[in-house]
This record gives structure tokens, sequence and C-alpha cells, in this order.
């Protein structure tokens, strides 16, 4: 059996979750509500004493994946609605900075031109540029999935180099640095 598929999830207080028959579960709380689609009917979803069960039919490797899968997907819709989720990115190279209007972020990253990108009006955006620290970009917001796609995104824009380091990357991320040309030889 999974391992994580067969632990149940318990709920904080103030958190819902209602399961429908067509397999749609719906997880309400104090930062907003989500809802996530059960596509095979093999997976079922229950409610019991307080904590959400996932089961599966079969023991076909297929079921066994998916029963860890939207055990792992019901997890997060509940620590969303009910902590949320926080990703930080720190913005490395002379020049590069970042501010925002709103949902607005405005990034220059060293190419000719300044990069406009709109956050989903689900993500609290917040940008920090202090003196002798490398410009901050905070997203928080309660949907993992949408926020991890966002950074993805902003990340794509001037992915890390392997030489100097420069670029976006997450904090607390190590970049693997390698040595520039050696010089030639006589």
């Amino acid at each position: 059996m999974s391992r994580i598929g067969k632990l149940p999830i318990s709920l904080p207080s103030g958190v819902q979750v209602n399961v429908t028959d067509k397999g749609l579960v719906t997880v309400k709380g104090s930062k907003g509500e989500l809802s996530q689609q059960i596509v095979d009917p093999a997976i079922k979803v229950s409610l019991d004493n307080g904590s959400v069960v996932v089961t599966r039919a079969t023991d076909q490797k297929r079921h066994r994946a998916l029963h860890g899968l939207y055990r792992a997907l019901i997890n997060n819709m509940v620590v969303g609605v009910s902590e949320g989720y926080k990703h930080t990115m720190e913005i490395h190279g002379v020049g590069f900075r970042c501010a925002n209007r709103g949902q607005l972020l405005e990034l220059q990253l060293g190419y000719s031109h300044p990069i406009f990108f709109v956050v989903p009006n689900e993500i609290k955006l917040e940008t920090k540029m202090e003196k002798g620290q490398p410009p901050l970009v905070t997203l928080m917001g309660h949907d993992k999935q949408l926020i991890g796609q966002v950074a993805a995104k902003i990340r794509s824009f001037r992915a890390p180099e392997p030489y100097k380091g420069k670029g976006i990357r997450f904090a607390g991320e190590a970049i693997r640095r390698k040595a520039g040309k050696a010089a030639a030889k006589k």
C-alpha cells in the first residue's frame, strides 16, 4: 500500500471539506477555497472523524500512483486554506532591480528593456529592495500549484547561470558554479 496515500489527513479547526458523488473535493478555510476533481473512479475520498481518508479499489500500479498523488493534492489544499504558502525569490546581478504596482511586477534584468509580468489576483505580491541585499520578490497565497507555476515563470525570465551566479533564484537555493575558462599554457 502507498505509504503516502494511506495516511489520513487531519483537518485543522476552521477547515471544512465537502466530497460530492462525482468526485469533486472542495476545501474551505480562512485563507480561501480550493477544489480538486478526482478523475479516476477507483480512488475514493471519504470523511472519517475529522480527517480525510483516500482509498483505492485495486492494487494496480496506476492506482497506487494516483492514490498517493490525490492524497498529496488534498493535503496541499488543506494546508493552503489554513496556513497558506509563501515563495521568496532573490535577484542576483549588478543593476538587476524589481518593483511592483499592485499586481504588476516590473523586472530589470540586464536586458535592453524592462519585463512586465501580471501576477494573478489570487496571489499577493511583495517586492523589497534594501541596500547591500539582493532584491526580493515574495509570492503569498493559498494555492500551492498556482504559486509554484508563477514562481517558475518569473524565474524563467533570467534563470541563474553557473559562471557568475547571476539571475533569479529561490531563497536558499544553491547554484552549482563552474570554473571559468583556463588561460592558455605555452
